[in-house]
Order: structure tokens, then C-alpha cells, then sequence
């Protein structure tokens, strides 16, 4: 997968509650290094605001909803994220930004790497050059 895109996650309906997983390589086109999650996030804040030389990410909306935009240098592309059955995958070289957070969403990211600092692009102007190289 090169480009970010929505994956479905398998639901098992019960009536004592539902039930939704991931892993690889069955719904993830990578191996996870790492978990992270995103919460509390005070309304009209934005979160993210950069890129990844190498790291790609899966996020998912476990409550609430939230957007993600996308920038891949020359266009933008707006992710509504609002269901825990479903997630968009974001390859490495694509601009994120995460906003529109609802009360109480809980944004889960897993990751192909470590954190490692020197991986993110945080200048868009930076971006925008090193995505035309390549």
C-alpha cells in the first residue's frame, strides 16, 4: 500500500457487545513497534502537523470521532474517523493532521517504528520539498 487509505477490521456482533481486531499481515500491511493514544484533547486544538521519513501509521477511532487531513505535497484529503471497525492507514511521506476532535475521542496510532525523533519532518515547507524529490 503506497497511498493512505480506510481499512475494514473483521466485527463480531454480540449482544453482550462488540468485538473488532486487527493484525498483521491480515489487515495491516506492516508489523507494529509501536502503540500510542491520543486523549483529553481540549476542543479546536489540532494535533500531529507533520510527517514521517520512514514510519507508517494506522489510526483508529476508538470513541468519538476526530479528522485526519492528509497532504501528500501537492493536494490535500480529508479522513472522517468516527467508527472502531475501521481505520486509515498512512503510508510514510504523507503530511498528517489530526483536528476536530469530539468530546471524549480516543485515537489510537500503531506504528511500524520506534520513536525516533529525527524521523519526523515538522516543517511543511520542508515537506512539500523533500515529497517533490521523490
Amino acid at each position: 500500500m503506497t497511498i493512505p487509505q480506510i481499512i475494514d477490521l473483521p466485527k463480531i456482533l454480540d449482544k453482550r457487545g462488540n468485538l473488532s481486531s486487527f493484525e498483521h499481515p491480515s489487515h495491516l500491511p506492516f508489523e507494529i513497534e509501536r502503540t500510542y493514544w491520543v486523549y483529553d484533547v481540549p476542543g479546536g486544538e489540532v494535533r500531529g502537523s507533520h510527517a514521517f521519513r520512514e514510519q507508517q501509521e494506522f489510526i483508529i477511532a476508538l470513541s468519538g470521532s476526530f479528522d485526519v487531513v492528509i497532504h501528500d505535497g501537492k493536494e490535500e484529503k480529508r479522513f472522517s474517523l468516527n467508527r472502531s471497525y475501521y481505520g486509515l492507514f498512512i503510508p510514510k511521506m504523507f503530511w498528517r493532521r489530526l483536528e476536530n476532535f469530539s468530546t471524549n475521542s480516543l485515537a489510537l496510532i500503531v506504528s511500524d517504528k520506534a520513536y525516533n525523533e529525527k524521523d519526523y519532518i515538522r516543517d511543511f515547507v520542508e515537506f512539500k520539498k523533500l515529497a517533490d524529490e521523490k
